[in-house]
């Protein structure tokens, strides 16, 4: 393992967040070595506790979706309400570079933590906030999730369902990691800008924002209501039936992909063997497959075909004829994927009950080599030692602890 100095070491961020989205940005900054310190209540993050939902078990020791978004970083828990830890958390702001939040915009202004007020005292931090529906606007103030403002919100949920059917299922995370990372890219460019001339800067993203941006090229292509079917549709009226989902005999389902038409058509039926479609020139070429039915015969008589072997055979003849494909994987089957264990999607963590695997970020560095993988803390795990590197006795420490302006977790 490379020794390589990790490019954000001496890098302070402060994250004042719960849930994902945020804390995502927070666990790729910790990764590439800065010092991320969370902040939490007494009671900690909600999502310490979002295990019957995602089918775990709630144990503050085996925490799979914790890990995933805080490890590598150090919490501390401050009752924010109380003049004395309002006094703590901005002597961590004195010396930090960048602050990551998931407040609402007038969470923030009431307690005094929005931009406009901190950048008087603090000119060269970086400012990153994340929100539902951005921060302007009739909705600027919803609560969003990935859900609603990303799914729903977004264009997901309504485009991408079969016309026929209720949209598809939705699990946590999915957004919320999108917009994690892409607030970490603005951060990482301000922060870089404060180090060449001290000057500070507020980076915004949001759910809402980000679902537009990934829509965009279907986004854009609905001004043009002459071409095309309109979206939602059901997949065997696509205006490329070869931008589809195919079920084998044996129940499992192939996504192909072939963005041109035109250009994979002899190809891909002659592998399936489909040749009087290859030889009737009604099929070849053509720019509108909507007219005289021809695209929905073609994905009726794909899809039969599919259904005549098991997918062992299709994969050898779609790998032969070089058509890109994949299976429709499970999660339990990624768990063993060969070609994510070859690229080190995963790390093996040791608990109590026994070892886990864990998702790593998907960013990988050469000559750094691998990130470290240190668990998410516990609820204010390292608040006397960060107390201590403020400048606070040992005697004020205390007397925080028993007033429950500190709070640090204890299992009982």
């Amino acid at each position: 393992m490379s020794t390589r100095k990790r490019p954000l070491e001496g890098v302070k961020v402060i994250e004042l967040a719960n849930f994902i989205a945020a804390a995502t940005t927070g666990r790729f900054l910790a990764d590439l070595g800065a010092d991320v310190i969370k902040i939490e209540s007494a009671k900690g993050d909600p999502l310490r506790y979002t295990a019957p939902t995602e089918g775990r078990p709630l144990d503050m020791h085996e925490n799979t979706t914790w890990e995933l978004e805080n490890a590598n970083k150090r919490c501390i828990s401050l009752n924010m309400k109380d003049p004395k830890g309002k006094e703590a958390f901005f002597k961590l702001l004195d010396d930090a570079d960048i602050l990551i939040t998931n407040w609402r915009v007038q969470a923030l202004q009431r307690a005094g933590l929005d931009y406009e007020t901190l950048k008087v005292k603090y000119p060269s931090l970086v400012y990153a906030i994340c929100t539902g529906y951005g921060e302007y606007g009739p909705d600027k103030d919803l609560p969003g999730f990935d859900f609603t403002a990303f799914f729903a919100r977004g264009g997901y949920l309504e485009n991408l369902r079969q016309k026929s059917d209720v949209p598809m299922n939705v699990v946590p995370g999915l957004g919320d990691h999108n917009v994690g990372i892409n607030l970490a890219a603005g951060v990482l460019a301000a922060l870089y800008h404060a180090k060449l001339t001290g000057e500070g800067e507020k980076v915004e993203t949001s759910l809402f924002e980000s679902a537009i941006f990934n829509m965009g090229m279907m986004v854009q292509a609905a001004q043009y209501p002459d071409y095309g079917t309109p979206y939602p549709i059901n997949i065997r009226e696509a205006n490329n039936p070869f931008n589809a989902c195919w079920m084998t005999k044996d129940g499992r389902y192939v996504q192909t992909c072939m963005p041109d038409y035109n250009t994979y058509f002899k190809k891909f039926l002659t592998a399936l063997e489909l040749m009087d479609i290859v030889e009737d020139e009604r099929f070849f070429p053509v720019q509108n497959l909507h007219a005289n039915d021809l695209g929905t015969t073609v994905y009726d008589r794909v899809m039969a075909r599919f259904g005549e072997r098991d997918f062992s055979e299709w994969s050898k003849v779609l790998t032969d004829a070089d058509i890109p494909f994949a299976l429709a994987k499970n999660w339990e089957e990624l768990l063993e994927d060969e070609q994510a264990w070859a690229n080190d999607c995963f790390y093996k963590m040791k608990y109590p009950s026994g070892e886990r695997i864990l998702c790593k970020h998907p960013v990988k560095y050469h000559e750094m080599g691998p990130t470290p993988y240190n668990r998410g803390p516990y609820i204010g795990e390292h608040g006397v030692e960060v107390m201590k590197e403020l400048g606070y006795s040992d005697e004020d420490i205390k007397q925080m602890l028993e007033d429950k302006t500190l709070y640090v977790w204890e299992d009982k």
